[in-house]
Order: C-alpha cells, then sequence, then structure tokens
C-alpha cells in the first residue's frame, strides 16, 4: 500500500509555554525555525506558568487555535496537564529540556532541582549582568574613557559597526563592554591602546552595507539631517575609513570581526570565544 505523502504547512501557530520568562524557549523554538524556507509561524507565548488556572488559559488558546508546543516545565502535574491536551487535539508537545537535563543528571549523578527560573535568581550573577548593562550604557560611543580600564572587552570601529548593541549583548552575559568609535580626523586615544587588562576587539563591515546602513539611519532620524549630502554617505570616504581602521586595527595586533553577514548574537558569541583566549593568557602571564 502507497504511504500518503503529508502535504507541507507553511502557516501555523507556535506556542511556546514556560514556567519562568520563557527567554531560553524563545531562543530555541527561533533557532529550530531558521532551518526550514517559506514557513510562517505565528508565536504564541505563554511565560510564567506556574498554577493550573493560568495553565488552562495556555490550552483553551492552543484548543481554539491549535498549533505546536513547545514547553519548559518542572511540575509534574501541570507537565501531564499540558501533555494531555495537546494529545487529546494531536498537536505535538515537546518537553525541549528534558534530553540536556538527562544527559547531564546521567553524566554527574545529579537529579536536578526541579525549581522554575533558577537560571534567573537573584544571585551573584545575576547583579552582575546588571552592573554589565550600567558599564555599557555608561562607556557607550567613547563617552567616557575614565575607568574604561575596567572593562573586559573594548569594542573599535568606525561608525554603524554594531559596537553599542554589541555591547549590550554581552552585558547580557555579565561581560563589561565599552566601544570607541573610529571618527575621521581625530586621533584614537592612545592610552587605551596601551590598557594591559581589556580585550580590544576591531570590528569592520563592507563599504556598501555600511552606506546603506548610515543611510538608512539619517532618514531614521530627524536630528541627523545635517549629516545628508556630506562624506558621511560617500562611499569613497566610507571605503578609506575601513582602510584606515584596518590599518589601526593592525598596528596594534587586535583581533578583527568582520560583521557584515553576521547578526549581534553571532558576533557576541565570537567575542566570547575570544575572551575566553584571552583571559586564559592573562592568567598565564600573572602566574
Amino acid at each position: 500500500m502507497e504511504k500518503k505523502v503529508k502535504a507541507p504547512i507553511h502557516d501555523f501557530n507556535m506556542y511556546l509555554v514556560s514556567d519562568a520568562t520563557g527567554t531560553t524557549l524563545q531562543g530555541l523554538a527561533r533557532a529550530t525555525l531558521s532551518q526550514f524556507e517559506a514557513i510562517n509561524p505565528v508565536e504564541r507565548f505563554w511565560p510564567m506558568i506556574r498554577s493550573e488556572v493560568q495553565l488552562d488559559r495556555a490550552i483553551a488558546d492552543i484548543e481554539a487555535k491549535p498549533g505546536p508546543v513547545l514547553f519548559t516545565f518542572v511540575d509534574k502535574k501541570l507537565r501531564r496537564k499540558l501533555q494531555n491536551a495537546c494529545a487529546a487535539l494531536d498537536v505535538p508537545c515537546m518537553p525541549v529540556l528534558d534530553p540536556i537535563l538527562r544527559s547531564m543528571s546521567s553524566y554527574l549523578g545529579l537529579v536536578p532541582q526541579g525549581v522554575p527560573g533558577l537560571q534567573h535568581a537573584l544571585d551573584d550573577a545575576y547583579f552582575k549582568r546588571i552592573d554589565a548593562v550600567d558599564y555599557a550604557l555608561a562607556f557607550d560611543d567613547g563617552r567616557n574613557l575614565d575607568g574604561l580600564e575596567e572593562a573586559d572587552v573594548i569594542l573599535v570601529g568606525v561608525s554603524r559597526t554594531s559596537k553599542t548593541p554589541t555591547c549590550v549583548f554581552l552585558a547580557r552575559r555579565g561581560i563589561k563592554a565599552g566601544n570607541i568609535p573610529l571618527v575621521p580626523f581625530v586621533e584614537f586615544p592612545e592610552k587605551v591602546a596601551n590598557f594591559k587588562g581589556p580585550l580590544i576587539i576591531g570590528l569592520t563591515e563592507s563599504p556598501k552595507r555600511l552606506e546603506n546602513l548610515r543611510r538608512s539611519r539619517l532618514q531614521a532620524d530627524d536630528n541627523n539631517k545635517n549629516y545628508t549630502g556630506n562624506d558621511y554617505l560617500d562611499l569613497e570616504q566610507i571605503e578609506d575609513e575601513i582602510k584606515k581602521a584596518r590599518r589601526l586595527f593592525s598596528k596594534h595586533k587586535w583581533p578583527v570581526i568582520d560583521v557584515t553577514r553576521k547578526s549581534v548574537e553571532e558576533t557576541t558569541a565570537e567575542i566570547y570565544s575570544l575572551l575566553i583566549r584571552h583571559r586564559g593568557k592573562l592568567k598565564d602571564l600573572n602566574d
């Protein structure tokens, strides 16, 4: 008997149900969905579900507009209720952290605590992240150099190379990051180049993409109308800015990341990897 081929589904609801903030769940869902072309998922987000009454509301939504469910629950009763409801509707219901927890539990020989939202506890790591966000805001765009030597990372690049958003993403990992823009006819502060502790990284981008980003930004920002028509948007000038930036990076032997085709998340991950190696070298020098 010939097996019936299921017609592809392109438009669907995707439920994210969590007993915590759901940020982990959102990241996993988006990473998964990015692997499928020509789909139009509608994300239906139900965070902080910690009672049956709250879960009933989420289940009512699933019943009204069925779709696959990803969830993170540690409460067994809530898990079972959600799974039973989804089974009755014949929609997938996937506990995304279970395989990871099982593997880690087997390796460690320990039982998971089963407490929702532990990754967001008000511990030292939490306050470290808050301090890092404050630091990123205080040392954004080269406005303040006093105290910049305390940074974990300093990003350097011409205008519109994603320095500020990258610093904010690093701060969410508890990494203190500041940034300094490279401005035509303004010398880079030599004292920063002599800092021993921070990892200094150069960010660069293709001239054409930089031109497009700058033009889009200026169109959206009435305060910068005075830039229109000057060298800020001139492609030859932009190419010259990038060449001079690369010479500066090469002079000081700073690592360079080309952000042309990278998301801020990808750039952050690359910086994090470089920082781990940098800290290892500092430790070796101090031992």
